[in-house]
Order: C-alpha cells, then structure tokens, then sequence
C-alpha cells in the first residue's frame, strides 16, 4: 500500500505517517526503514530534525537522502514498512541545486514508488493554500509541489490529509 500523506507546517502528518507505519510494522512484524530528507544546514532545521529523531522508535533504520530519494526507496527491503518525511524538503534541495534536472528527478521518484511493491508512507507540505510567494523561486516550489503531489496522488492507494493532527482520506482503495 502506497500512501501520500499531505498537511501544511506542525498539522500532524509527521506524528500520523509514524502512527501509520508503527502500526503496519506490528500487524506485518516487519521493520521499517524511514527515509529522511532533511539537511541541518542552520540552527532552526538542527532543531527541527533533533525533535523528529527524538519521536522516532530508536529500532527504527534511519537512511538520509536529502537528493537520492528515488534510490533510497528502490533499495529498501521489500518486508520494510518505508516511511518517507519528507518529499516537499526533498524538491527544495533538489530544485536549489539543480533546478535544471528537476524533471528527471521527479520522474525517477515517480518510477520508484511505482515499482515499489511494499508498505509506502510519502509525508509532504501542501503548499498550495497560502498567499502567492513573493518571488519566482517560490512560485516555482509551490507550482512543482502541487504537481508533484498530483502524480504521486494518481499513483498512490491512499492519500489522506492531515489537519490539526486529525487524518481525512481523500483518496482509499485497494492495490490491483
């Protein structure tokens, strides 16, 4: 089961996405793998990254994979539960260092979630509900997330969105 779990900034959807993949890791006594995106490039993401740690079940295998997301999901065990936190830093990295190749990216991540054949959790920010950003760097990272969120969507067996910490399905249907 693939499932793209969406909210904006402290709504819950990390403290979901880890409920949601605790609870699949004891009904299928399988490990899971959380694939972090994350880089502590000043003091405020430091803190930010050291309070996710700290919620995370210390049995849990950590990959960091701030730019090869696509890989670090092929490689993942196939009993693995994976939960990814989180994909909207995953497009801010990869757009901020090369904007160019932003395409292919996308579509190699798009290819590794569908060719995934085991428990997927995606965590993202819906960016799309705020104010129009002021610059064009900004415009572009709202436009791509949307987008990004839209294929992931379409591929996706479960989409739910996370609001004040409560969990809303949009989308819920069994894999073929």
């Amino acid at each position: 089961m693939r499932e793209l779990i969406l909210g904006g900034a402290r709504s819950g959807k990390s403290r979901h996405a880890q409920t949601r993949a605790l609870a699949l890791s004891m009904a299928k006594r399988a490990p899971v793998l959380c694939v972090v995106t994350a880089q502590a490039l000043d003091a405020d993401m430091a803190e930010r990254i050291a309070h996710h740690q700290a919620e995370r079940p210390p049995a849990w295998q950590v990959v960091e994979a701030p730019f090869d997301l696509p890989w670090a999901i092929a490689a993942a065990p196939a009993d693995a539960v994976v939960l990814v936190d989180c994909l909207t830093l995953w497009l801010s990295n990869c757009l901020c260092t090369a904007p160019d190749a932003l395409a292919a990216r996308t579509d190699a991540l798009l290819a590794a979630v569908q060719s995934r054949q085991g428990d997927l959790l995606l965590v993202s920010n819906e960016v799309g509900w705020g104010v129009v950003p002021e610059h064009a760097l900004g415009r572009r990272f709202r436009d791509e997330a949307g987008r990004l969120h839209q294929r992931l969507g379409e591929v996706c067996e479960r989409v739910s969105l996370v609001v004040a910490g409560f969990a809303t399905p949009l989308k819920s249907m069994e894999p073929a």
